[in-house]
């Protein structure tokens, strides 16, 4: 369980604050909170209870996790930060079990008793598991918190195959996160249609077309009998008409249910979920709630725009101010990369109501507008989802559409007599009430508002307002305010280097040296900084600009690096570490493999695995025995090998002309000069090296940061490669003919890299925003240029190449234990 973040309660209470608990640390609770910080910040004396033991985040945006299209910290909407600025006491990893409605006090799993004046259940909703044999098996999962996404990646990283039982929103971003990772995917459905509450037969048909097309096998009107077992895990999923699937994993993805249990021991009134007024007051007048878990004039909600209202509603009440909610229409995307897809409202159709649909079937467009009564009642968008926000607006109010009746199926642009062509102009004429991000549920007038106060860049409105900081769809609609608020040159204005600055990384980087900054506090003041320490995204950045641009002067801030980094070791899912010492061009020999075994077994390594960058990885290990491994390690002459690191990883090499027949020179001999001239250097990401002994290129030179091709003349330079997950061949930067003129381009480029990139830049995404030109230039321009860069990279090397497992193992240990004590698993800035 996290420490609680304290405050002092005593003195808030004798402010005259009514004490305000909260059971629930997700989206609705802490939204509510922050509308009634919004209204009223001096009122409440607040307490957060949370289950999980993380701060807050966005659970819609699981799917990108999952997908790795984000990371956990882009995904948090209330860092640690929000908790101390406005004194709310977070306890999470505590959940409450027991809430004593008589003395007004709930009593947490730990045994904390917490008092309240007002209290609210925000509880969410829990997934439904289909009653069927099998359904307790090890790899049968959910998909609703951060702890089911990592058991999935855990699955994805063995491959196989994986089953998704349910193909409604949840169920189809989980298959298509778990097919990007790689496993076979297969979805059974049991409706006819995919998405049935959301989509009409038409467009789920499209739908189911493009998800087979991508390589996912769907099966509908498919009802599963049994899940099946072999040694004890999941093995496969057998359907009512006999049909087996095998599996590696099945995701339950069916549907949600009110969680209720807590509200119901407590005496509140429940029926499909806690019964609650316009105000969210529930049967106690001193217990309101919000969210998933409210049943409000008969309905349930799951979708995240109905949270949003509930909470606005929940602290208009709370703040004495005349209000009410009323009821949602609420409208879906799709989180599906490459695939649009919109419905609001009604569309099954009933006696009175008309349907006006246009295909575009060489564009894969389909769109369905329900009308009735000359008013839109329900919209189907599939391929072009730009008009959603607008036949949403009409549907909300209910607007008499007559006059644009011909017109109106061609979208906002068209019905408006051609006036609204520009797409500026069409967010211009929606009405100031009219939603923006559904994610985060900010209208027009939010955002406009926004602007007008100061947030002059989409950045600052997503860290103001948090418009566009969550799917990112609503980007445009954000850029095209800024455009007519403030005029067209915002829309491609830089993306400031974090909410606590209106500078872009590359303006720190060059004030850095302009005003010769040399400490992180002065940065900061010099610069003007929001924040009075700056954040996560800032100070490891900051920390990094100053150890490049004074080597040897700037002192390195460890307290400002990511975990990993802090302890020379990478922290695993379970609070145990990797070690992993360099092995100099993938070399190693009998020596240093008995150094290793001794070491797998002295510590009990629990995986003993060889890495794609050609070493050895030892999991599992003790966080008290790290030091003792890396001493035993060093006496076996090895050194890190920064496997943990925003720094040089490997150097790849294939055994070229010494063995090879068709080795055309001496790729070993190369990668190894090169990785003893490049290793310990930080960068502002990773950095991966790789020399290959001729064009067949067993080495994989060209999918690495920098590559080397071994031909008859000479050597082939390649840069900006990656495999990862969005795949990247490199760019020839140039050819040399000797080992020496290899070494001094590849020292220049990566002083290059080092000097130029953003921090979390790798050199791909770098290489496609300056362009290879850029970098040609920067290189070759001036005759004297690669030599100027390669020396200042080996003047700073001459302060990076200290092993850091030596320094520790030799007794310099204050750092590693200070930070081994602050460490909790899964953090954050350890996800990154």
């Amino acid at each position: 369980m996290n420490a609680p973040v304290s405050f002092d309660q005593e003195s808030a209470r004798k402010a005259g604050r009514e004490r305000l608990v909260v059971i629930g640390n997700g989206m609705a609770g802490c939204r509510a909170v922050e509308e009634l910080l919004e209204r009223d910040p001096d009122r409440y004396s607040v307490t957060i209870f949370g289950a999980e033991p993380r701060v807050n985040y966005n659970r819609i945006m699981l799917s990108p996790v999952l997908a790795g299209e984000k990371t956990f910290e882009e995904i948090v909407i209330n860092g640690q930060d929000w908790y101390e600025d406005n004194a709310i006491t977070l306890v999470s990893g505590d959940p409450v079990e027991h809430v004593d409605c008589a003395n007004r006090s709930v009593i947490s799993a730990s045994g904390r008793v917490e008092p309240y004046d007002r209290l609210i259940f925000a509880t969410g909703s829990d997934p439904f598991i289909i009653p069927v044999p099998g359904k307790d098996l090890p790899g049968v999962v959910t998909f609703r918190d951060l702890d089911d996404v990592d058991r999935m990646l855990c699955a994805a990283e063995k491959g196989g195959d994986a089953v998704v039982i349910g193909g409604g929103l949840l169920g189809l971003e989980a298959a298509h996160g778990l097919s990007l990772r790689g496993m076979n995917v297969t979805v059974i459905h049991l409706m006819p249609t995919l998405m049935e509450r959301q989509l009409d037969e038409a467009a789920g048909w499209l739908l189911k077309e493009e998800l087979e097309r991508r390589g996912q096998t769907i099966l509908i009107s498919a009802d599963t009998e049994a899940i099946l077992e072999k040694d004890g895990h999941v093995a496969g999923v057998r359907l009512k008409d006999g049909r087996e699937i095998p599996a590696d994993i099945v995701v339950m993805a069916v549907g949600i249910r009110p969680n209720v249990a807590l509200a119901k021991a407590a005496g509140m009134e429940v029926e499909r979920g806690i019964v609650v007024d316009d105000h969210m007051v529930t049967s106690d007048p001193a217990v309101l709630a919000v969210g998933e878990c409210v049943q409000h004039r008969g309905a349930c909600y799951g979708l995240v725009a109905p949270l949003w209202e509930m909470c606005r509603a929940l602290a208009d009440g709370l703040t004495d101010r005349p209000s009410g909610y009323q009821g949602s229409v609420t409208s879906t995307k799709l989180k599906v990369s490459g695939i649009d897809l919109f419905s609001a409202g009604d569309f099954s159709g009933s006696d009175g109501s008309e349907d006006i649909v246009m295909r575009d079937a060489a564009r894969g467009v389909y769109k369905r507008v329900v009308v009735q009564d000359s008013k839109v009642i329900g919209a189907v968008l599939y391929g072009d989802t730009a008009d959603g926000n607008w036949y949403f607006d009409l549907l909300k109010k209910g607007e008499d559409i007559s006059d644009i009746r011909e017109a109106l199926i061609f979208g906002q642009a068209y019905a408006s007599g051609g006036a609204l062509a520009d797409p500026n102009a069409a967010v211009a004429a929606l009405s100031d009430d009219a939603e923006i991000c559904g994610c985060n549920g900010v209208s027009k007038g939010k955002v406009v508002a926004c602007i007008d106060a100061g947030a002059h860049s989409v950045d600052a409105v997503r860290s103001t307002c948090k418009a566009s900081a969550s799917c990112g769809s609503c980007t445009n609609l954000v850029e095209g305010l800024l455009a007519i608020t403030l005029g067209e040159d915002v829309e491609s204005g830089p993306k400031t280097m974090c909410k606590c600055t209106s500078f872009t990384h590359s303006d720190v980087r060059r004030l850095i040296l302009e005003k010769e900054l040399k400490e992180i506090p002065q940065v900061m003041q010099e610069l003007h900084w929001t924040t009075p320490d700056g954040c996560s995204s800032c100070r490891p950045a900051l920390n990094y600009y100053l150890l490049c641009a004074w080597p040897g002067e700037y002192v390195d801030d460890q307290k400002s690096r990511f975990v990993n980094e802090r302890l020379h070791a990478n922290i695993q899912k379970d609070g145990t570490y990797s070690v992993v010492p360099r092995m100099w061009g993938g070399l190693t020999n009998p020596k240093e493999l008995r150094a290793i075994a001794d070491a797998a077994e002295k510590y009990q390594a629990r995986t003993v695995k060889v890495t794609g960058g050609q070493r050895i990885d030892l999991f599992g290990i003790r966080k008290e025995d790290l030091p003792a491994i890396w001493a035993d390690l060093n006496a076996a002459g090895m050194v890190s090998g920064h496997a943990y690191g925003k720094a040089l990883r490997t150097v790849k090499t294939c055994v070229g002309s010494e063995w090879c027949r068709f080795g055309t020179q001496d790729s070993t001999g190369l990668g190894v000069k090169i990785e003893r001239m490049t290793w310990g250097s930080w960068m502002p990401h990773k950095f991966k090296i790789a020399v290959s002994g001729c064009p067949r290129n067993c080495a994989e030179a060209t999918i690495k940061d920098f590559g080397v091709v071994c031909v008859d003349s000479g050597y082939e330079l390649h840069v900006g490669g990656n495999g990862g997950i969005k795949v990247r061949a490199t760019d020839l930067l140039c050819k040399v003919e000797t080992e020496e003129e290899a070494l001094t381009t590849c020292a220049a480029f990566i002083q290059l890299y080092r000097e130029e990139a953003h921090y979390l830049e790798r050199t791909a995404p770098w290489v496609e925003r300056v362009g290879l030109d850029y970098v040609k230039s920067r290189m070759f321009d001036e005759a004297d240029a690669v030599a100027k860069l390669a020396a200042r990279f080996r003047i700073s090397q001459k302060y990076s190449q200290i092993d850091p497992w030596a320094q520790r193992a030799g007794g310099d240990r204050k750092d590693l234990h200070t930070h081994i004590g602050e460490v909790r698993p899964l953090q954050m800035e350890d996800v990154l």
